[in-house]
């Protein structure tokens, strides 16, 4: 783990080592293709863009769409159904994204190809077939699941230098992601407030829009894929201990907060609070956040990964009862949503930090994809579609319950992990 804490001390500057441009063709196509405005900027400001339109197309989506599926006028189990989509092409799409990208070294071409197609797939949504809006919203959801596995990996390899992750930089990019989150997901509601549900499509399209807009910003350079020595398999990296044991950590913390993401805007309504109240809970919580990103570099080195790990889980075990059993009191609910900069912010650096050390170089893209399968596919699919099932037999409220204990179950394995790695340290030092 001194690697791991060494990363968080560092603040050295990043280094463009291990990419290759293409010849003189490519570099007058990528001039023309790039925009000669947009490609005079340097690469971290070009992801802070990307990170900033990115999340605020997820900042009005993901907390609206299950009330613009009730506005549509399906039951809790249709859309528990509808949100299972996004997280089912979390278990297809980041693998297959990821391993396209390891294999190629073209991350930014990659992801300008599946911006596209979200944005084609936007289109669909003004259609009110349920089939078709399934297989639209899954089409949509396949290139937008990828696009984050991608853009932490390529992110990474910019903010590294010398296999050492710079959090301060890191930090000050992600905190433009959730500027952006911050942005819509509180004008969404007022917006939604006064107008209704309606114009959610039309939300859909122009932030996508958005999207593929930043992420021709982006450096158009291919990383390397030749490697020296013996190749490791990713499945083998998953099956080391100490990775089996983050990823437990990590599924378990991230099933929990799923009944954040896919049912806290219909239990607050179903509770009488309005919608612009629920998107200033939603931006209460997302303040927090970025102020976590943007302080992060001076405090994360104090503990190490995995303490840093039972440290978020613990804020989830009391997110998750503040919650489920003081909903009727609003400032029990927005200190709930301050604990976010904790069960996210910090959770979500240290996590990415961790991925960049055990999965490095040609990894790190697969790496990722395993983070957003295991942590954001798998445990999606079962909180949406259980979350449904539950939410219909035994009321909203029960869910942020169970969470509770799921919760729980994550510190378990933050704290087996923290116990295993301090083992270990013990034995290399002896």
């Amino acid at each position: 783990m001194r690697r791991c804490a060494n990363a968080f001390a560092s603040h050295s500057c990043t280094s463009a080592s291990g990419l290759s441009f293409g010849g003189p063709r490519a570099t007058v196509v990528n001039s023309f293709l790039s925009f000669q405005l947009l490609k005079r900027l340097s690469p971290l400001v070009s992801f802070a863009a990307l990170s900033a339109s990115y999340f605020s197309h997820i900042g009005f989506f993901n907390p609206y769409l299950s009330l613009w599926l009730k506005d549509q006028g399906m039951t809790l189990w249709v859309i528990g159904l509808m949100g299972s989509m996004q997280s089912l092409s979390r278990i297809i799409a980041p693998y297959l994204w990821g391993w396209l990208s390891d294999h190629t070294g073209q991350r930014v071409l990659l992801l300008r190809a599946s911006a596209a197609l979200a944005l084609v797939g936007s289109f669909g949504l003004s259609t009110h077939e349920l089939p078709w809006l399934l297989c639209m919203l899954f089409f949509m959801f396949l290139n937008t699941s990828g696009m984050m596995p991608m853009t932490e990996a390529a992110l990474a390899h910019w903010v590294s230098a010398g296999g050492v992750f710079d959090t301060r930089k890191y930090g000050r990019v992600r905190l433009f992601g959730s500027l952006g989150f911050l942005l819509t997901v509180c004008f969404a509601g007022a917006w939604f407030e006064r107008h209704g549900m309606g114009d959610f499509p039309v939300w859909t399209t122009l932030t996508l829009l958005a999207v593929n807009l930043s992420v021709w910003a982006l450096p158009n350079v291919r990383e390397s894929t030749h490697v020296h020595g013996q190749q490791t398999s990713v499945i083998k990296e998953l099956l080391k201990p100490h990775n089996a044991w983050f990823f437990a950590t990590m599924f378990f913390h991230v099933l929990s907060h799923m009944c954040i993401s896919f049912y806290l805007s219909l239990y607050l309504d179903h509770l009488g609070y309005s919608k612009t109240m629920i998107g200033v809970l939603w931006g209460m919580g997302v303040l927090v956040e970025i102020g976590a990103f943007y302080t992060q570099s001076r405090w994360l080195h104090r503990f190490s990964l995995s303490q840093w790990l039972m440290i978020s889980c613990a804020a989830m075990v009391l997110r998750m009862g503040l919650t489920s059993f003081g909903s009727q009191w609003l400032m029990l609910l927005f200190l709930a949503q301050a604990l976010h900069g904790v069960t996210f912010a910090v959770q979500h650096t240290v996590s990415v930090s961790w991925l960049s050390t055990y999965f490095p170089g040609r990894l790190r893209g697969r790496g990722q994809a395993l983070y957003s399968i295991v942590g954001y596919g798998v445990s999606g699919v079962i909180g949406s579609v259980a979350g449904a099932w539950l939410s219909d037999l035994y009321g909203l409220q029960s869910l942020f319950t169970i969470s509770l204990g799921l919760a729980f179950i994550g510190f378990a394995c933050a704290s087996a992990l923290n116990l295993f790695v301090k083992k270990r340290d013990n034995l290399l030092s002896v």
